[in-house]
């Protein structure tokens, strides 16, 4: 493969540590923290990785919630009472107001004095990423059903289907495809938001590499291993999520070979 096919993003990772090495004037680079060839490096590399199971867990059940949560909220939104969706765009615009470390603080703190129980750092965070997600999931629900043609909910209609009947077999399998690259970007989006939890001590990849600066106190070298950390997680899921598109898309040229989409 050339230089010139490699992707954007993988060129720039692969070219950030000579950035890095040839900018800061006096300073004195410590790369040996992050040296696999020398046992401390090592060891420092093992323990940053060691973070992207917790990152991963906490984000795709935080994910789940959210998805879930935002379907629920998405349905009165595209109903025709007014008040229902009066419900919906309160519910959405008072949660998107939050901001999401706000509400990692005030669940992780406030929320046990208000009712009285006792939370652990994990579900903390997952209730608070869930949260702050599900709005953004129900706009994607409701803008993705919403794009389906009238023609499919009146020939549903004419079959007699019910409400639920005609949304689970005809509306949403259709929405989906229109779904899935929204719900990629917003899984990306929960990646990130997920190191917001390492201010209240939970070990994901952020926090492994702010105690890892407070022993070795090489915070450039350390951070900008995360930055790659970051990149590397960020990469997989776009690329796992564009298979997945590609493949719902070749579906539906088979079962539609007179589609254009």
């Amino acid at each position: 493969m050339s230089f010139k096919k490699l992707p954007n993003k993988l060129i720039f990772a692969l070219i950030l540590p000579l950035i890095l090495a040839s900018c800061g004037g006096d300073y004195t680079w410590g790369w040996h923290v992050i040296d696999p060839t020398k046992s401390n490096g090592l060891s420092n590399i093992e323990f940053l990785i060691g973070g992207f199971q917790s990152t991963l867990s906490i984000s795709l059940v935080a994910l789940s919630i959210s998805i879930s949560l935002g379907l629920l909220v998405s349905i009165p939104g595209i109903s025709s009472n007014k008040y229902l969706k009066g419900m919906n765009v309160t519910y959405v615009t008072t949660i998107r107001s939050i901001p999401v470390l706000v509400m990692i603080l005030w669940i992780y703190y406030g929320l046990p004095i208000v009712l009285d129980i006792e939370l652990s750092i994990f579900t903390s965070g997952v209730l608070a990423l869930a949260i702050c997600d599900s709005p953004f999931q129900a706009e994607i629900f409701r803008a993705g059903i919403q794009s389906i043609d009238k023609g499919q909910h009146e020939a549903a209609e004419s079959m007699g289907l019910k409400y639920y009947q005609k949304m689970r077999l005809i509306i949403f399998p259709q929405a989906i495809r229109r779904i899935i690259p929204p719900l990629g970007n917003q899984f990306v989006y929960m990646l990130k938001m997920s190191s917001l939890i390492s201010v209240v001590g939970y070990s994901d990849l952020t926090r492994r590499a702010t105690e890892l600066v407070v022993t070795e106190y090489r915070p450039l070298e350390i951070y900008s291993f995360l930055i790659l950390e970051y990149l590397a997680l960020i990469l997989v899921v776009t690329y796992i999520f564009h298979k997945i598109e590609n493949r719902l898309k070749e579906n539906e040229k088979i079962q539609n070979p007179g589609s254009s989409s």
